[in-house]
């Protein structure tokens, strides 16, 4: 299985245009993201009626070159109201991207825009130009094309959006009216209703996109409660599915959820779809009952109506250590040493119950912060677990796709498996991990290679050089042998476990324990400040750099 880098994430900040989450009216209905989405195009739409304005503007002055006689008496009134239009609409954008309110406040004072952007286009039809006669039948009024526009843009309620759609369809007829005051020559009502009846068809389709709206709302959030939880913000997708972040309708606790769908994994019929689906409540089962602190939990699994398998899993906060190091470099051999030691406890209570990870990357081990810790490590994402005690061809099954191809990270992949040995077992975890370290320590993998199939010979043939050679920080000659030791080709030439690993790391290795909460506090604060800021109640996350992904 191929991984996007990162993991698990904390869900970041809302954007400028999505305010505080719709819970109450029409947006109850609505998701979140749909909304912002909504909003975003509510924001282009002032744009792009900001540009109109302008290019009127422009046409005129050249009208006014070419024909001046034709604005000797209106061109003042022209000018004034493009002017005025430039400016609301200008406004409207600013407030919609930048302004912190509420969607439904939004929505409120969108619609007032419309009547009032139909309020000029009015008085261009009425006042700039004389109303239309008998017979002089205009074109379809820039009303009609204003309302049906901005009704698939705003993420209003049928009822408000027909009653503004209503009211900015009037504004022309009363022009007219308001002409016939001033004493200039106007139509009869039926024949003004005639020449504006546009107005009036377009109000009425206005509220077919503000119903689909609501019912694809509805449909999209029934879709998303899975089980006690509700999905609310999309965190990654990639080959395995998507990764969500959700929160429990009783518990004040958020969570991240994983989507898991069989078709992604090759399945191509509904047997096959249910012996994929059997295989991940299996691991999923497996994952929840392992006790180490430093392996992620698994609150609940379960699988939708439509087929998709999903387990909902603690949300970090944090950053996996292959981010860590592309950014800020190879890490010091006593925080390696404090980091691996914690890996090596998540991976010592899974091999002692049967359990072999498989995937063992940097980007499957997440460096978080948990509660006042810091440097808290969690492994995560088991979805290649093996079970030891299976029969050997159920293991050969699950260690390959679904189009034969062998599971797993080139770069990290034991010997045995790029061979299609059918033993697998925990050493091939040892092997990985040493790659894991040999990462941290140097900043790069143990072999580089032009082509996957390339890195993999390398890992089969070639000899290590030895990690104190590629890096100029200082690696203590046990460790470096540690991992030299964890790179054998020879399985049983390795450490035979992630429990024997830790004993020889812990009695033999010293490196680790030079590394305590003051110095990763204060390694946090300078490089990672944003994690830093205390704690309060409400606290589930913070943003998250773009260099972390959601690995699905």
């Amino acid at each position: 299985m191929t991984m996007d880098k990162g993991c698990l994430i904390a869900p970041c900040e809302p954007t400028p245009t999505s305010g505080r989450s719709p819970t109450t009216g029409f947006f109850r209905h609505l998701p979140k993201d749909l909304v912002d989405d909504q909003l975003g195009r509510l924001a282009l739409f002032s744009l792009v009626a900001t540009g109109l304005w302008t290019t009127a503007v422009l046409i005129d002055q050249l009208v006014m070159l070419t024909l001046p006689s034709f604005y000797q008496y209106t061109g003042w009134r022209q000018r004034v109201l493009e002017a005025v239009g430039i400016t609301i609409s200008g406004l409207m954008y600013l407030y919609v991207r930048f302004v912190r309110h509420t969607p439904q406040t939004k929505t409120d004072v969108s619609l007032v825009y419309v009547i009032s952007s139909a309020a000029l286009i009015a008085a261009m039809d009425t006042w700039v130009s004389p109303p239309p006669l008998t017979g002089k039948m205009i074109q379809v009024s820039w009303i009609a094309i204003l309302l049906l526009v901005f009704s698939m843009v705003a993420p209003a309620s049928p009822g408000r959006m027909f009653a503004a759609a209503l009211v900015a369809a009037s504004l022309d007829p009363l022009g007219v009216w308001l002409a016939h005051l001033r004493g200039v020559p106007v139509p009869s009502p039926f024949e003004t209703f005639i020449i504006f009846w546009p107005n009036y068809a377009a109000a009425g389709l206005a509220t077919i996109p503000a119903r689909f709206l609501r019912h694809i709302g509805r449909k999209l959030t029934t879709a998303r409660e899975l089980g006690s939880y509700e999905l609310v913000n999309l965190l990654g997708h990639g080959g395995m599915g998507e990764v969500w972040e959700a929160k429990h309708r009783l518990l004040a606790r958020r969570a991240a959820v994983k989507l898991v769908r069989p078709e992604l994994l090759g399945a191509g019929n509904e047997a096959e779809a249910k012996l994929v689906l059997k295989r991940f409540e299996r691991e999923a089962q497996a994952t929840a009952a392992l006790s180490s602190p430093h392996t992620i939990q698994v609150f609940d699994y379960g699988s939708t109506s439509d087929g998709t398998f999903y387990y909902v899993m603690e949300l970090l906060t944090g950053r996996d250590l292959e981010s860590l190091v592309q950014e800020f470099g190879p890490v010091p051999a006593a925080r390696a040493g404090h980091l691996l030691r914690q890996v090596c406890h998540s991976l010592a209570d899974a091999h002692a119950r049967g359990l072999v990870h498989r995937d063992i990357k940097p980007a499957n081990i997440y460096v978080c912060r948990m509660g006042l810790e810091y440097d808290f490590v969690k492994v995560l994402d088991f979805g290649l677990v093996k079970l030891g005690n299976q029969p050997s061809a159920e293991r050969i099954q699950t260690m390959m796709t679904a189009d034969q191809r062998t599971s797993g990270t080139p770069a990290y992949m034991a010997p045995e498996i790029i061979l299609g040995e059918t033993n697998i077992d925990r050493r091939a975890d040892v092997y990985a991990l040493g790659c894991v370290a040999y990462y941290l320590l140097t900043g790069q993998l143990v072999f580089e290679g032009d082509t996957p199939m390339k890195m993999l010979l390398q890992h089969v043939q070639a000899v290590p050089i030895p990690p104190s050679q590629r890096t100029e920080l200082p690696i203590p000659q046990e460790l470096d042998e540690l991992v030299l030791a964890c790179l054998e080709k020879d399985p049983n030439k390795r450490p035979q476990s992630a429990e024997v690993l830790l004993n020889m790391a812990v009695v033999g290795c010293k490196a680790g324990d030079r590394w305590n909460q003051d110095l990763a506090k204060g390694w946090w604060t300078k490089h990672l400040p944003e994690f830093t800021a205390p704690l309060s109640l409400g606290d589930y996350g913070s943003s998250i750099p773009t260099s972390a992904r959601a690995a699905v």
